[in-house]
């Protein structure tokens, strides 16, 4: 999973949907001094948004590109947006988003043009075109593939992210080709050529 991470993000382009969703903290293997601790399903001391929630950012284009990453805790701010997505995002891109502050501020550091969406207001699509359901899919989709590893540490869920950002980029593939591309693609990123040709000479393979 590691080397997954290594093979980047393609740049998002057009109209790109962003919106964040949430984790519990987990701090599996590691002593909790910050709060009490829990044990595996037991509800969280505070509802709704706070520091004891994981922000994960999504950003996705029309093209089917998205990126899925770690933000930080509690409500999501406009310098960790940048800091998950902003480079990947084109500079001509537009940006669709709910009508939270924090993605306005963002997309004004950036310059981008943005659309809002209000889905309180129970708006899905705005002018014909601009909404969120592509990333809030995706959100769907992450959230049921997460239960079965019945809560994964905080501090390896960009690995995951990056796991479940390849099985959809591959999704339409059969499972046997998409595990196979992976490996190959997670093997010529995370290991140089003269690195394998060496490790043939040590097996006597070349």
């Amino acid at each position: 999973m590691n080397a997954l991470e290594s093979l980047g993000f393609n740049q998002l382009q057009g109209i790109v949907e962003s919106e964040e969703t949430f984790f519990r903290e987990s701090m599996k293997g590691r002593e909790v001094t910050h709060r009490k601790a829990k044990k595996r399903g037991e509800k969280g001391e505070k509802r709704g948004i706070s520091n004891l929630k994981i922000v994960v950012v999504v950003a996705q284009d029309r093209n089917g590109s998205v990126i899925a990453r770690k933000a930080g805790t509690g409500r999501v701010k406009a310098e960790e947006i940048n800091a998950v997505i902003g480079e990947f995002i084109h500079p001509a891109a537009l940006l669709c988003t709910d009508t939270a502050t924090n993605y306005k501020k963002f997309a004004k550091m950036k310059g981008l043009q943005h659309e809002t969406v209000n889905e309180r207001q129970k708006q899905r699509v705005k002018k014909g075109i601009y909404h969120v359901q592509h990333v809030n899919n995706f959100h769907n989709r992450l959230k049921t593939w997460m239960v079965r590893f019945q809560g994964v540490a905080t501090k390896y869920l960009d690995n995951y992210l990056y796991w479940f950002r390849w099985l959809e980029l591959g999704k339409n593939l059969a499972f046997e080709n998409r595990v196979g591309q992976m490996l190959i693609s997670a093997c010529k990123k995370s290991i140089t050529q003269p690195q394998i040709i060496l490790e043939l000479h040590k097996f006597q393979l070349v």
